[in-house]
């Protein structure tokens, strides 16, 4: 659980609160013990190398899936979508398997089969295998699009696998990206195409630095600022909503919290985080407003409730039970 940081205390002589910033749930510590780190090694290595040299052979048939593509272009995306939830399944499967890594879930309840635009905060690499987790109990782990920087695409292994089940590259200049982006989901559309679209919408991961800037902005654009979220960048939410309504049929808002420290992809492999809480509130997307102003209000307010959220459970060790939603 976080320390107490004095938020929300009244000074000495001071005759109202003054909100003095949370800082980052810090990274997990990694145990001391030599036996518990060798055992670790010795469990976690294998399924790395496993999970690295089958990525690879993973790649290679997606590339002959191209031979497919020119005949049926169904077909090549039900390959691709195999070939994802497979090897994505094997990482979820594995951790179960060596670790018992579970997830806590809490709040609303989601269907099996709906399309969903998801949008959660973003602490570091195993944010991606925690959605990855939750995706595969609802069936939809071949299904997720990710917002992804360009040049990943040209890495072997993860970007060559993005690239192959359609994943949205941008370059973070919306001038640029704006039309590329909205004719891929006007393919997705017409075409009918399942989706989770993930995002996550503070564009970076959470740390000291980049919070202690993001309060900053926030209190140049008259927002409040956030004690444990980067003020989040609205517009590729708002046109995600706008060119996927009538195609998905909700927003998931998912709040992932970790109780003694925020993990590297490294730890996690090594299973030193076990269990991960993840809060979700989902929103039909009709109830959404409609133009790009209010959609962008609409998810800054969502994150003001995020880091409500996220104080709770850095207090407690956990999130509400049900979905808990405070008036903007």
């Amino acid at each position: 659980m976080a320390a107490d940081t004095g938020c929300n205390r009244p000074l000495d002589g001071a005759a109202e609160t003054v909100r003095v910033p949370f800082v980052p749930l810090p990274p997990l510590r990694s145990p001391s013990a030599p036996f518990v780190k060798l055992l670790a090694i010795a469990r976690g290595l294998p399924a790395a190398v496993f999970l690295f040299t089958t990525l690879i052979a993973v790649n290679l048939l997606q590339a002959a899936s191209l031979l497919i593509a020119g005949f049926s272009r169904s077909a090549f995306r039900r390959f691709n979508r195999w070939c994802a939830n497979t090897w994505w399944g094997w990482g979820v499967s594995l951790a179960r398997l060596l670790y018992r890594y579970r997830l806590r879930v809490t709040g609303s309840d989601v269907p099996l089969a709906e399309n969903a635009i998801i949008v959660a905060n973003h602490q570091n690499m195993p944010d991606i295998t925690t959605l990855m987790a939750f995706a595969r109990s609802k069936r939809r782990l071949g299904d997720l699009k990710w917002f992804v920087k360009d040049p990943i695409k040209y890495v072997p292994g993860v970007g060559w696998g993005m690239l192959f089940i359609g994943c949205l590259f941008v370059k973070r200049d919306w001038t640029a990206d704006q039309t590329r982006v909205m004719n891929t989901f006007r393919h997705i559309r017409e075409q009918r195409i399942p989706i989770w679209l993930m995002l996550f919408a503070e564009g970076t991961r959470v740390t000291q630095k980049k919070l202690e800037a993001s309060r900053k902005y926030a209190l140049s654009r008259g927002l409040r600022p956030l004690d444990h979220l980067l003020v989040p960048r609205t517009k590729g939410f708002a046109s995600s909503v706008q060119g996927l309504r009538g195609h998905v049929t909700a927003v998931y808002d998912l709040t992932i919290g970790y109780v003694t420290g925020v993990p590297t992809i490294w730890q996690h492999i090594l299973g030193y985080a076990r269990v991960v809480h993840i809060h979700v509130r989902r929103t039909p997307i009709e109830s959404l407003p409609d133009d790009e102003p209010s959609l962008s209000n609409w998810l800054i307010a969502r994150f003001r409730e995020k880091d409500l959220l996220l104080d709770e459970f850095y207090r407690t060790g956990a999130f509400p039970e049900t979905e808990i939603r405070k008036p903007e």
